[in-house]
């Protein structure tokens, strides 16, 4: 199969798109069907050898409980801020009564979940000294579901898919999703005309068939087209084999170190990892579809969503366990992939700069703001602008919107709408961020931001300063510096209309 060349090229999205996703997460429900688990970790230390036998005895010192399988999945959906609906079948046992309590503490509606007393509850329980895993003990039995408890789920599923944006199937082949469970579910989303993301299990992929999109490791990948694949035209090739044999509209192929490829019938974008420590890649796959299903719901492409989806991936490998992510780690990777955000993708809402503002301070940066209205741009406000990031390592502009100018300067100003405002700001080197405020003040932005350094023109005193006080009492301090005289926007305003070329 021909590959156009351009395929292994590296795609890296511009900041703005991927803020605009995270900050939409919180509107977002996501219905989350699959083989829930639950995962123990004991920890202790090894000192002897067993006198019964040639084996070391583990000295517990604590034992932890998590959520594995879809329950992963459902924690991180609420760890990044939007709504999950769980639906399964899960054994009336002391492991399922546990899983039912950990999501009751996340504010999950249990409703979708039945308890049987014929299944048994997924258990892995895994043993380490000194953060290196020595043993895992699984307690399971994998069956298929009885009728009874099929349609038990079906009825569950299409309750709850009525209030769902995007469902995910997490298939760890424990029963719920075999004998056409899956194929069912698919076809029920593809009739409401929501889409449907599957996290695979095993070697054929035609119980997946309709699926809007699979998340297959590489490995996975390889053995569903019964060959090892590793360089990039062999991922776009093996999904696009998948994609033609079981309709699925794309591929999502996450590649370890190698980050993940996006592939469908005619494109296919490779989206490069951020380097990091590896500790334990335990549930790695089900943040990654977690974040993936929540971006793509939340309006973003495809590609931008693997991006973020990546980013996320590459954050929970450096945590040890089961882990989940929060959207201050996911937005922190981010953005240390991109550096300085430069021109029209550093005009933010307050929202995403304030997640960007907390980035920026968890990597040990100071944080500067200053605030205008910037009308027509001219010497004093380069030169004030400036200056104010000579005190700081990222500066934050809060920019007054149209109607906030009208109020405060009068019917005939704006010259220039906020959106062109902006861009003009954003461009200067200087500038890091421009969030466009509607109040006659920045006051509460500041408080959003918490800015280490405030800095406005001389032309003020320090009690004048709008919050000035926020900034002092957070540990902050207040700068004033000095205007280029003669220099002001209604005053070029004034010699326009005087018809001056001065």
């Amino acid at each position: 199969m021909h590959v156009e060349d351009d395929m292994s090229e590296q795609y890296l999205p511009s900041p703005e798109p991927l803020h605009r996703a995270i900050s939409r997460f919180g509107n977002v429900t996501v219905l989350v069907v699959g083989d829930f688990i639950l995962d123990r970790f004991v920890n202790g230390v090894i000192e002897r050898i067993s006198p019964e036998a040639p084996i070391p005895v583990l000295r517990g010192r604590g034992e932890t409980s998590a959520m594995g399988g879809a329950g992963n999945v459902v924690a991180n959906i609420v760890s990044l801020g939007a709504a999950a609906i769980p639906v399964s079948v899960i054994g009336a046992d002391p492991a399922g009564d546990n899983l039912m309590r950990m999501l009751a503490e996340l504010g999950v509606d249990t409703g979708g979940l039945a308890q049987d007393a014929n299944r048994m509850t997924s258990s892995k329980s895994r043993f380490s000294a000194l953060n290196q895993q020595v043993l895992r003990f699984d307690e399971e039995e994998i069956k298929p579901l009885r009728d009874a408890e099929r349609a038990t789920l079906v009825r569950h599923f299409r309750t709850a898919l009525a209030q769902a944006d995007i469902v995910i199937l997490s298939d760890y082949g424990k029963g719920i999703l075999l004998d056409g469970v899956a194929g069912e579910l698919i076809s029920i989303c593809r009739e409401a005309g929501k889409p449907v993301l599957v996290d695979p299990k095993g070697r054929d992929y035609a119980c997946y068939c309709g699926a809007t999109a699979i998340t297959p490791n590489r490995k996975e990948l390889g053995e569903a087209v019964g060959r090892a694949v590793f360089a990039d035209d062999e991922i776009v090739a093996a999904a696009r084999e998948l994609i033609s044999a079981h309709g699925f509209d794309f591929v999502v192929a996450t590649r370890s170190e190698k980050g993940m490829s996006v592939v469908d019938a005619d494109d296919a974008r490779h989206i490069a990892t951020q380097a990091r420590e590896v500790f334990d890649v335990s549930g790695a796959g089900d943040t990654v579809i977690a974040t993936f299903a929540l971006a793509l719901a939340a309006g973003a492409d495809r590609v931008i969503a693997a991006a973020i989806a990546n980013a996320a991936g590459g954050v929970v490998v450096g945590k040890r366990g089961t882990a989940r992510l929060t959207v201050e780690e996911l937005t922190g990777a981010l953005f240390r992939s991109h550096g300085p955000i430069a021109h029209k993708d550093a005009i933010l809402d307050a929202a995403a700069a304030a997640r960007l503002v907390a980035t920026w301070k968890d990597e040990g940066l100071s944080v500067g703001f200053t605030n205008g209205c910037f009308d027509i741009l001219h010497a004093g406000h380069v030169s004030l602008l400036h200056a104010a990031r000579s005190q700081c390592d990222r500066l934050v502009l809060g920019l007054n919107s149209d109607a906030s100018v009208r109020r405060l300067k009068g019917p005939g100003r704006p010259v220039n709408d906020e959106h062109d405002r902006a861009c003009v700001l954003a461009a200067l080197a200087s500038v890091d961020a421009v969030v466009v405020f509607e109040e006659d003040t920045p006051l509460a932005l500041i408080e959003a931001l918490k800015p280490d350094i405030l800095v406005k023109g001389a032309d003020y005193t320090i009690d004048q300063v709008v919050g000035a006080e926020i900034v002092q009492k957070a540990g902050g301090r207040v700068v004033l510096v000095d205007l280029v005289a003669g220099k002001s926007t209604t005053g070029t305003i004034g010699k326009l209309r005087a018809g001056s070329t001065n």
